[in-house]
């Protein structure tokens, strides 16, 4: 959740960031008020209890015939400590309510808007060309016997394939050298579990707007992640770290999410669906060098795609596209040569403090006090980029070159080719 003291003594930058947003800017002031509301339950109660000790000081000390009457008072007194105790208990969870409906305090120079609204960086690569009409991913893939989505629809439903032989190969391929890259650079690799509590989900963020995208465990209580962020996110939740180095993680999983509201888009082949594999970098950081981490995590990503030979754009997400945890976020797209567009294929998203707050992650400052650290995340790699690999890497004849990166991966396989039908 945002810092409730910035709340107190900045609330037109909030509104700022709300409007930026696109999102409710009159829910500051009620979260306002509800925490001046919140403080004056908060010291009444404070005040009475104050008064109830002192009064069972007096009942202690007074002569034994007094002691009868005293002791109704005191009854009556606990009574209006409990009362307010309650009073302010309520007043507590509607300001916890309406402070977590505002979005993360976006960082300067993000810009405002909604999805269409965002900023291109830098475009880097040059866009692959060809002398034959190019095939999609998944033609490629079902010539090279990678891809079967009828197979994946028979036995899941819409949304769901098969990787098969080499599609399989090239997954843990990619997902291997990924690795090998994060291990590099300090990441700590973590297979993560991929149902959590819903207090870890909520805690990331991920119960607000896009709780639609979210599949829950019916009768277990728990969820399915559509990211190892969560996770990761929750492994430190109700502890205090030691950040003088950050924390670096690099989370292997399985994750799922239900694409809902995306009928109709994206239904040929593996660009949006159920599920896939990712390996996700997150760190736990000093909040002061979150800007810096960020930048860290984005050239990661970069190297990534110029080592695999795929043009990309980097772009500043807008505001209303953050979702509610990212202070900023960097996307990177690599370009589809067959729809003639750029495809997302990482994010990596500044939380700043605001997942920490939420899931009690604190760092002890040099006063002695605590609090809560910066959280970032970003893709280094995800069955997606199968989709621009395939796509960019091809022949006229059906086969695909394999990326030079990739090939000690792959027992040193230069050339993907296609099946005997």
């Amino acid at each position: 959740m945002i810092d409730p003291v910035l709340l107190r003594e900045n609330p037109d930058l909030i509104k700022r960031s709300q409007e930026a947003r696109g999102d409710s800017v009159a829910l500051v002031d009620e979260a306002l008020e509800a925490d001046r509301e919140r403080r004056a339950t908060i010291t009444r109660f404070e005040e009475l209890r104050a008064e109830q000790n002192l009064f069972g000081k007096q009942v202690a000390a007074a002569p034994k015939e007094q002691k009868k009457e005293l002791v109704a008072q005191a009854q009556s007194l606990a009574g209006r400590v409990k009362e307010a105790q309650q009073i302010a208990n309520d007043a507590d969870a509607r300001f916890d309510e309406l402070v977590r409906g505002i979005g993360n305090v976006i960082i300067e120079g993000v810009p405002a808007g909604g999805e269409d609204d965002f900023v291109t960086l830098r475009t880097v690569g040059e866009k692959p060309t060809f002398d034959f009409e190019p095939r999609d991913h998944l033609e490629l893939g079902e010539l090279l016997g990678a891809i079967d989505m009828a197979r994946g629809a028979k036995v899941s439903g819409a949304r769901f394939y098969f990787l098969r032989g080499v599609g399989a190969r090239l997954e843990i391929a990619l997902m291997n050298l990924a690795l090998d890259r994060a291990l590099a650079a300090g990441f700590t690799p973590m297979i993560t579990p991929t149902l959590v509590k819903p207090e870890i989900m909520q805690g990331t963020g991920f119960l607000g707007a896009h709780a639609d995208e979210v599949y829950r465990i019916e009768g277990e209580d728990l969820y399915l992640t559509g990211t190892s962020e969560v996770a990761l996110a929750g492994y430190h939740a109700d502890e205090i770290l030691d950040v003088t180095e950050p924390l670096r993680y690099a989370g292997w999983s399985t994750c799922y999410r239900k694409e809902a509201g995306s009928g109709g888009k994206d239904t040929r082949g593996i660009i949006r669906v159920h599920q896939f594999n990712k390996l996700e970098m997150f760190v736990h950081i000093l909040p002061e060098d979150a800007e810096a981490e960020h930048a860290r995590l984005v050239q990661l990503q970069e190297d990534m795609l110029q080592d695999l030979g795929l043009s990309y754009r980097v772009i500043d997400t807008a505001a209303g596209d953050l979702g509610s945890s990212a202070a900023r976020k960097f996307d990177i797209e690599a370009w589809v040569p067959t729809q003639d567009r750029y495809r997302e294929l990482t994010s990596t998203s500044n939380c700043t403090t605001f997942q920490a707050r939420r899931l009690d992650i604190r760092y002890r400052t040099e006063s002695g006090k605590t609090a809560p650290v910066a959280t970032l995340n970003g893709t280094l790699a995800t069955t997606r980029w199968l989709v621009a690999i395939l796509e960019t890497h091809q022949r006229e004849d059906g086969s695909v070159l394999v990326p030079e990166p990739l090939r000690p991966y792959l027992g040193g396989l230069a050339v993907l080719e296609p099946i005997a039908r």
